[in-house]
């Protein structure tokens, strides 16, 4: 492991005890089940419902969202690759995974990055999506640094690569 990333592991590793130490179990399954419908169950029956209920507006945003979605995916995956930044849980014995990852790196957030990308082309064609989607992809983006699965610094480059995605893609379409 590079020396740099080694010291940012450590530094980050403080953060993640501090937020995944939490004894009450309610907390800890209530992060599980929203990690749980950022995996894409809540996206994928959002882009549904939308097309269906929405007329062609709808149909256009969920074509748009599942379009960012699978570029965010190619993204997101050729990056951890590269990086093969170790999970907190994996780097430190004393952070539990409260969840299986899914995949072994940690960088960038995989589902921090979708949900960013999904909530800003959402609320693009539906505003007032926002009230809702906005708080979720807060709660999937600090859900993971609480199950232990990411550092923050994963969690904000994915919020940042998740903004510019959706930013660009929306950018074509006007």
């Amino acid at each position: 492991m590079q020396v740099w990333l080694q010291h940012l592991n450590e530094l980050e590793s403080t953060v993640c005890r501090t937020f995944s130490v939490s004894r009450r179990q309610w907390i800890r399954h209530f992060f599980a089940l929203v990690s749980r419908l950022g995996d894409g169950v809540f996206w994928y029956s959002l882009m549904a419902i939308l097309a269906l209920t929405q007329g062609l507006h709808g149909f256009q945003a969920a074509l748009h969202m599942l379009i960012t979605g699978a570029v965010a995916l190619a993204l997101y995956k050729s990056l951890k690759g590269v990086t093969r930044r170790e999970r907190p849980c994996t780097f430190a014995n004393d952070i539990v995974a409260l969840v299986p990852p899914l995949d072994r790196y940690s960088f960038p957030s995989g589902h921090t990055l979708h949900a960013v990308a999904f909530t800003t082309v959402a609320i693009h064609y539906f505003p007032p999506l926002a009230w809702v989607l906005v708080p979720f992809t807060l709660l999937v983006a600090s859900s993971r640094v609480v199950l232990g699965l990411h550092y923050p610094s994963d969690v904000l480059v994915a919020t940042a690569i998740g903004l510019a995605l959706a930013n660009a893609s929306l950018s074509l379409i006007l």
